[in-house]
C-alpha cells in the first residue's frame, strides 16, 4: 500500500489485486477492525457515516480508483461538490457512479493535456484557461446537476482576474485559450470566451454580459464586490431595526458652531492630528495656522469651516453623481493645503492601514456608486449616518482625510434631519476604531451600531451655550484623556 500507516489504521482503503493485500483485507474485514462502504472502498472508521468519510477522501479516491482522470468543468473551478454532491470528471466514458453522498459525473473527452496540473495521486485538474471552456459547453441539466457554471459566475470569474492582475493578465487568459481550443477542438466555446473578455475590456459590445459586476467593468466603473457584500450587510442590520431619536438641543447659531469646534478637534485628534485646546482655540479664532504646523492647522480649520456651516452641513446626495460631487467638494476644504494630497481628487494609487487594504483605486468610483443604492433606501437619520460614515471609511476614496470626511458626511445626516451630531471623544477612540475593524474584518455590524448610539447618546447630553460649559462637561465626561487612562463617563 502506498500508505506508510497498517492497513488497518488507514481511514481509507482500496481493495488491490495484490493477493496478499487482498487476504490482509479480508481478514481484517471478518474480526470487524474495517468494514466496506463502497466497491473496492474499505475504511476503518466506525464513527463517522459513510457520506463524510467519502466527501474528506473524495480527490484520493478518484485518484486511485480513476488513474489519469481529470477534474473538469464547474468542479475544476470550485474544487468541491455541486449542493446535490455531483462532481464532474472528464474520462474514457460517460457513465454516472454513485458512492455514499456524491454522484461522480463521468464525461468522456481528451484526458491530461500539457498545462493540466496532477492533484491527488493520478487524478489531474483542468488549467485554468481550459476549465474555462469547459464551462461554456452547452449543459442540458439545470442548476447543481449542470456541469458549467452559469454564465453570471464565468462573467465574475474573469471581471476579478482583470480587478486582481489587471487587462493583462485578462488577455494572457485569452491567449492560452486560444491555442487550447485548437487541440480540444473547443473553437465555439473559444468564440464565446473571446466575446466576453472583450467585453469586460470594453474592446466589444457589453450587450452580452448579464453579471452587475463584469458589467459594471465594461461600462467603465468597476466595483468592490467584497465591499458591495459588506455594506449589504450593514444595511440589513440598519434597516431592519428603528433608532431613538436625539434631537439637537443645539442648534442655535453660537451654540452650533460650540459643538462644531470640539467637532473638529476630536476628529482631528483621533487622525494623529494633535493640537493643546487652546491652541486649536487660537487657531479657529484667529483664522491663522500655528509657526511651523501650517498643514496641521489648515487641517482643523478646513474641518472647522466644513462642520460649523449648516448650510454646507445640510447638504445630502440625493442621487451617486451628487454623492461624488460633494465628497471631492468636502475634501477640497479639508485638506486644501495638502497639495501633495490631491484635496479634491480621488486616489490615483491604493492605501492601506496596518493589514487593511482599501478599495483599489480603480474602483473607487464604481464603489461608491454601488454602495449608493443601499443608502438611498435607508430612511432614519441615525440609519443612514451610520451607513455612509462606515461605506466612506471603509472605501478611503482619498489619498488623506478619508476618516474625517467620512465623520463629515455621517454629521450632515444628522444635522439635515436636526438630530443630536456625533463626535468621537479621545477617550472612546479605540471604541470607535475596533468596531470599525470589527465590522471590516469579521462582517459585524453589531458593535459598530452599538459604538455610535453610545456616542451619539453622550453628545446628546452635552450644551454648547459656551465654549467653557461645554469644555467643563467633556473634561468631567474624561473626553480628552486616552483610553488608557480613563472611560467615558455620562
Amino acid at each position: 500500500m502506498e500508505n506508510s500507516l497498517p492497513i488497518h489504521l488507514q481511514e481509507i482503503i482500496f481493495s488491490s489485486s495484490d493477493s496478499n493485500i487482498s487476504r490482509q483485507i479480508s481478514v481484517l474485514e471478518n474480526e470487524g477492525k474495517i468494514r466496506k462502504i463502497a466497491s473496492r472502498i474499505y475504511t476503518s472508521n466506525f464513527t463517522d457515516s459513510d457520506e463524510d468519510i467519502v466527501k474528506r477522501n473524495l480527490f484520493t479516491i478518484l485518484g486511485k480508483l480513476y488513474p489519469g482522470s481529470l477534474l473538469s468543468h464547474r468542479s475544476a473551478i470550485e474544487f468541491k461538490p455541486t449542493s446535490k454532491g455531483h462532481i464532474f470528471i472528464t474520462y474514457t466514458y460517460t457513465k454516472k457512479v454513485s458512492l455514499p453522498g456524491i454522484t461522480i459525473r463521468f464525461l468522456q473527452g481528451e484526458g491530461p493535456i500539457e498545462g493540466d496540473t496532477i492533484f491527488s495521486g493520478e487524478l489531474y485538474v483542468s488549467q485554468r484557461e481550459r476549465a474555462f471552456l469547459e464551462n461554456l459547453q452547452v449543459s442540458r441539466r439545470p442548476g447543481p446537476e449542470s456541469k458549467t457554471l452559469t454564465l453570471p459566475e464565468i462573467e465574475e470569474k474573469l471581471e476579478q482576474i482583470v480587478r486582481v492582475n489587471g487587462e493583462d493578465a485578462l488577455n494572457e487568459v485569452r491567449d492560452k485559450s486560444r491555442v487550447i481550443a485548437e487541440m480540444l477542438m473547443m473553437q465555439k466555446e473559444f468564440e464565446k470566451l473571446d466575446r466576453l473578455i472583450s467585453a469586460l475590456l470594453t474592446t466589444h459590445t457589453s450587450k452580452i454580459l448579464t453579471s452587475p459586476v463584469a458589467m459594471a467593468r465594461a461600462f467603465g466603473t468597476p466595483f468592490d464586490p467584497a465591499r458591495i457584500k459588506l455594506f449589504e450587510i450593514l444595511f440589513l442590520a440598519l434597516h431592519q431595526r428603528e433608532f431613538k431619536s436625539y434631537p439637537d438641543a443645539n442648534l442655535e447659531p453660537s451654540a452650533f458652531k460650540n459643538f462644531a469646534f470640539f467637532e473638529a478637534y476630536f476628529s482631528n485628534y483621533i487622525e494623529g492630528t494633535v493640537f493643546e485646546l487652546e491652541e486649536a482655540k487660537d487657531i479657529i479664532s484667529t483664522e491663522k495656522p500655528l509657526p511651523n504646523r501650517n498643514e496641521d492647522s489648515h487641517d482643523i480649520l478646513g474641518t472647522y469651516k466644513l462642520v460649523s456651516n449648516v448650510k454646507e452641513m445640510k447638504a445630502l446626495p440625493t442621487s451617486a453623481e451628487e454623492l461624488l460631487r460633494i465628497l471631492e467638494y468636502r475634501h477640497q476644504v479639508l485638506l486644501g493645503a495638502r497639495l501633495d494630497k490631491k484635496p479634491g481628487k480621488f486616489k490615483d494609487k491604493n492605501n492601506r492601514a496596518g493589514n487593511t487594504h482599501f478599495v483599489d483605486y480603480t474602483m473607487v468610483r464604481g464603489t461608491l456608486i454601488k454602495g449608493f443604492e443601499y443608502y438611498n433606501v435607508l430612511n432614519d437619520p441615525f440609519a443612514k449616518a451610520a451607513y455612509i460614515m462606515f461605506m466612506v471609511s471603509e472605501i478611503h476614496p482619498f489619498l488623506d482625510g478619508n476618516g474625517r470626511i467620512a465623520r463629515v458626511m455621517m454629521n450632515a445626516e444628522l444635522v439635515k434631519a436636526g438630530q443630536t451630531r456625533i463626535m468621537i471623544p479621545t477617550v472612546y477612540r479605540d471604541d470607535y476604531l475596533g468596531a470599525l475593524r470589527r465590522l471590516t474584518r469579521q462582517s459585524d455590524p453589531e458593535v459598530y451600531i452599538r459604538m455610535l448610539q453610545r456616542a451619539q447618546l453622550f453628545c446628546s447630553t452635552l450644551k454648547a451655550n459656551s465654549v467653557d460649559i461645554m469644555e467643563n462637561q467633556l473634561e468631567s465626561s474624561n473626553a480628552f484623556k486616552e483610553h488608557d487612562e480613563a472611560r467615558l463617563v455620562f
